[in-house]
C-alpha cells in the first residue's frame, strides 16, 4: 500500500487528526497519482471535479516527499487560503515540520524607498491620495511583512498604491538604499529557505520570463511544481512570454522623472521637459482611437498614416529623453533606473511596430485614458514543452475544468504536454439529486433584439422562486447593464451589480443579505465559492464564445487555418466549453447544496456541437420546461425557510433553557444564603447565652444581642 493510500484510509492519519474528514476514493486516487509523479519526476494532468478535495490530494504527497516544492494558484485570494488555512491543517495532521512560505509579486509589498520619496514631495498627490498615504505611513510603523494585503481598509485599486509599491520597472534592486530592509527581498529570502512556497500564476510566469534573460531569481529552483486552477495557465503564460508597452508606463516614467527633478536634481529642468514631451505624445497617440474602450489589430493600425506619424514622434521623443538622461547618469540612483526603463521602452516600441514578424499577434487595447500595445505568441506549446523537459522535475496540473467533452487534448495541445499522464476524477456530488439544468423552450436566437426582454422575464421568475438567491451571469457588460437597469423597477430585492464596487465588497453584501441578487460578468464566472442556501440559482445568458472581434483570437484562428486545422472545433468550442463549465461550477459547492442552472441559449439543443458542451457539464437532471425548474427552486426555498424557523425555535428553546437554568441557580443561591443567615442567628443566640452564664457586662457597646441580629441579617 502506498504512503498516500495509508494516509487517506478510513483508519488513516487524516481521519484521526482532522475532525469531520471524509474518505473519498477520488481524492485517494489523485494523491496516489501525485505521489507516483513525484517519485518518477514526470508530468501529470488531473481534472478533479468539485468536492474531490484536490488541495489535500496534492499537498499531502508533496509534503511527505520532503522535496523543494512550488505550489502556484490562480489568484491571491486562493494563495492566502492555501497558505493560512489548508497548509497548516495538513502539516499538523501528518506531522511534517518543513518550512513553508507565501510569496507574492513585488507590487504587493510596501516599498520603503518610494514611501520616503513621496513623503517628502506631496505636491504631486491629490487629496484622496494624501489621506491614503497617511494611513500607509501609520501602518508602516508596525507591519512586519510589508504585505499591503494587511491593510483591509485600503481598496484594491487605491490611488496611493503606485506611490508606495514598486514595479519591475522602477525597482532599484541592489542599488536601493533600503535593500537590506526591503520587505520583498525578505519574503524572497524566506522563500529560498522554505521547503514549500505558495505563489500565484502571474508571479510564476513573470519570473519564468525573466529567467529567459538570466535575471529571474524570485522563484527558487524546485523539484516539484504544482499548478492549481491550471486552466488559467495558457492565457497567463502567453501574456508573459510576449511583450507590451503602454502609455500608462510612459506617464509613470514622466512622473518619476519629475519627482527626481523636484527632489534631487533641481538644476536639470530639461529632464522634466523631455519627460513631459514624451508623456504628451503618448497621450496624443491614444486620441487617435475612439473614446470607447476597445481592442483591435495593431498591424492594421500601423498602415494608417496618422498612427505612423505619431509612432515616429513617440520614437523621437524617447530618443531625446534617452540622450538627456544620459548626460546626468550616476548623479542619482533613481535616475539611473529610469534610464534603463527608457532604454527598454525604445527597444519594445521597435519590436511592437515591426509588422513583418511571424508567429505572433500584434494587437492593441484602449481604456478611457490609455493605450496598450501587445505582442503575443500565437502558441506557447513548443516553448513550454522545452521548459518542462529540462531540468528534470515533477509537474502537476490540476483544475476542475481542464477537459473538453471527454478528453484533455485541448489543454495538452495548448501547453505542449502530449506526453503527460492524465487522470479524470468525477465529483462525489449527486448532481442528479442536487441540481437541475434548464434550457427554457421558445427562446429567441441569442443575438435577437427580443432576447433581453426574455432574459428579464426569466430572471424575474427565478428571483421570485428562489427568494433572490441568484447569480445572473452575462457574457457582455452591455447586457449586464441593460438587465440590471430593467430589473430595479421590477423586483424588490437588492440588486448588486459588478462594477459598482469591488468584487469582495459585492460578495460580502450578497452573503450578508437574505434576498439580494448578484449580476456579474467574467469576474464572477470563477473563483467564487458561495455555499448552502445563499446561492440556489445560476442563470447564464448564452454560451460564452469569445468575441469574434478579439484580435488575438483572430490571429490564432488564421494561424490554425494555415496549418490546415478547424479553428471553430479546435479553438472556439473548447474555450467556450471550459468557460461554461466554470460558470456552472458556481452552483453546487457542497454535498448538501441544491440548485438550478438556467442557460438561455437554444444552441444547446439545436446545434451538433451542443454535445461537447453537455458532456463537459456535470450530470444534472435536465428539463426544457421552466415551471419544473421554478417548482424545484420553490421547494428549495421553502425548505430553507423551514430550516431557518427550526433554527430560530431551537435557539429560542436553548435561550429559554439557559434562562431557566440561570434562574434555578439564582434560587438555589438564595436558598443557601437564607440557610446561612439562620445558622448565623442560631450562633448569635448561643453566644448570648454563653456570655450571660459568664456574668459579662450587659452593655459593652459592641456585641449586644440586637447588634448581632442586625449584622446577621
Amino acid at each position: 500500500m502506498s504512503k498516500s493510500s495509508k494516509l487517506f484510509a478510513p483508519d488513516g492519519i487524516l481521519s484521526q487528526a482532522i475532525p469531520g474528514f471524509t474518505v473519498r476514493q477520488a481524492q485517494t486516487d489523485m494523491a496516489n497519482a501525485v505521489e507516483e509523479a513525484i517519485e518518477h519526476k514526470s508530468a501529470l494532468i488531473v481534472e478533479a471535479g468539485t468536492g474531490t478535495g484536490k488541495t489535500f490530494a496534492y499537498l499531502a504527497p508533496a509534503l511527505q516527499a520532503k522535496k523543494k516544492t512550488i505550489v502556484s494558484t490562480g489568484t491571491k485570494n486562493l494563495q492566502e487560503q492555501l497558505f493560512h488555512r489548508d497548509l497548516p491543517l495538513i502539516k499538523k495532521a501528518i506531522g511534517v515540520n518543513g518550512k513553508i512560505a507565501l510569496l507574492k509579486g513585488r507590487s504587493n509589498y510596501l516599498c520603503l524607498h518610494r514611501l520616503r520619496q513621496h513623503g517628502s514631495s506631496t505636491t504631486l498627490l491629490d487629496r484622496t491620495t494624501m489621506v491614503e498615504l497617511s494611513d500607509v505611513r501609520r501602518w508602516a510603523t508596525s507591519t512586519k511583512t510589508g504585505d499591503m494585503g494587511e491593510m483591509k481598509a485600503l481598496a484594491e485599486d487605491a490611488k496611493v498604491l503606485p506611490f508606495v509599491t514598486s514595479t519591475m520597472d522602477n525597482c532599484l534592486g541592489k542599488d536601493c538604499p533600503d535593500y537590506e530592509d526591503c520587505y520583498m527581498i525578505k519574503a524572497r529570502r524566506k522563500a529560498l529557505d522554505a521547503d514549500l512556497v505558495v505563489v500565484n500564476h502571474h508571479l510564476f510566469f513573470a519570473d519564468m520570463a525573466l529567467k529567459d534573460t538570466g535575471f529571474g531569481e524570485l522563484i527558487p529552483e524546485a523539484d516539484v511544481v504544482i499548478f492549481d486552477e491550471a486552466h488559467q495557465i495558457p492565457d497567463i503564460a502567453s501574456e508573459y512570454f510576449g511583450e507590451s508597452l503602454s502609455s500608462r508606463q510612459l506617464h509613470d516614467l514622466s512622473r518619476d522623472l519629475e519627482l527626481v527633478y523636484r527632489t534631487s536634481l533641481k538644476d536639470a529642468k530639461q529632464l522634466h521637459t523631455a519627460g513631459e514631451k514624451c508623456k504628451m505624445i503618448s497621450a496624443d497617440l491614444r486620441l487617435l482611437f475612439p473614446e470607447k474602450a476597445q481592442k483591435g489589430n495593431w498591424r492594421e493600425m500601423l498602415s494608417r498614416d496618422d498612427v505612423q506619424t505619431q509612432i515616429s514622434k513617440l520614437n523621437d521623443s524617447l530618443n531625446v529623453l534617452y540622450e538627456v538622461i544620459k548626460l546626468h547618469l550616476s548623479r542619482d540612483k533613481d535616475l539611473d533606473s529610469i534610464f534603463e526603463r527608457v532604454s527598454d521602452a525604445r527597444a519594445k516600441l521597435t519590436r511592437l511596430t515591426d509588422a513583418n514578424q511571424k508567429g505572433v499577434s500584434l494587437w492593441y487595447e484602449t481604456t478611457m485614458r490609455h493605450i496598450v500595445l501587445h505582442l503575443t505568441p500565437l502558441s506557447i506549446a513548443a516553448k513550454f514543452s522545452k521548459i518542462i523537459s529540462s531540468p528534470e522535475r515533477t509537474w502537476i496540473f490540476t483544475s476542475a475544468t481542464l477537459m473538453v467533452g471527454d478528453g484533455f487534448e485541448h489543454f495538452q495541445r495548448q501547453m505542449g504536454l502530449q506526453q503527460a499522464k492524465t487522470l479524470a476524477l468525477d465529483s462525489p456530488f449527486n448532481y442528479q439529486k442536487q441540481a437541475m439544468l434548464c434550457v427554457p423552450r421558445f427562446l429567441p436566437e441569442p443575438n435577437a433584439r427580443e432576447m433581453r426582454q426574455t432574459l428579464l422575464d426569466i430572471s424575474i421568475k427565478l428571483i421570485a422562486a428562489s427568494g433572490g438567491r441568484c447569480f445572473l451571469l452575462f457574457t457582455s457588460h452591455a447586457t449586464l447593464r441593460a438587465i440590471a437597469g430593467m430589473l430595479e423597477d421590477k423586483v424588490d430585492n437588492p440588486i448588486l451589480v459588478q462594477g459598482t464596487t469591488t468584487k469582495r465588497a459585492l460578495l460580502e453584501s450578497y452573503v450578508n443579505s437574505d434576498n439580494a441578487v448578484l449580476l456579474g460578468t467574467g469576474a464572477f464566472w470563477e473563483g467564487v465559492d458561495v455555499r448552502g442556501n445563499d446561492l440556489t440559482c445560476v442563470l447564464i445568458d448564452k454560451l460564452p464564445f469569445a468575441s469574434p472581434d478579439d484580435p488575438l483570437l483572430q490571429a490564432r484562428i488564421e494561424d490554425c487555418r494555415k496549418a490546415g486545422g478547424n479553428p471553430f472545433g479546435q479553438l472556439q468550442i473548447p474555450q467556450a466549453a471550459i468557460a461554461l463549465k466554470q460558470g456552472a461550477g458556481r452552483l453546487i459547492r457542497d454535498e448538501t447544496d441544491r440548485g438550478v442552472l438556467v442557460i438561455c441559449d437554444n444552441r444547446l439543443v439545436t446545434k451538433d456541437y451542443a454535445k461537447t458542451f453537455l458532456r463537459s457539464l456535470p450530470d444534472m437532471r435536465r428539463t426544457r420546461h421552466l415551471p419544473n425548474a421554478l417548482a424545484f427552486l420553490e421547494e428549495i426555498h421553502a425548505d430553507a425557510q423551514d430550516a431557518k424557523k427550526a433554527d430560530k425555535i431551537a435557539k429560542h428553546n436553548a435561550n429559554s433553557a439557559a434562562k431557566a437554568a440561570a434562574q434555578s441557580a439564582t434560587e438555589e443561591a438564595s436558598l443557601q444564603l437564607a440557610e446561612q443567615n439562620l445558622d448565623n442567628k442560631d450562633n448569635a443566640s448561643n453566644l448570648v447565652e454563653s456570655t450571660d452564664d459568664q456574668n459579662l457586662p450587659e452593655h459593652n457597646g459592641l456585641d449586644t444581642p440586637d447588634m448581632f441580629n442586625k449584622e446577621a441579617q
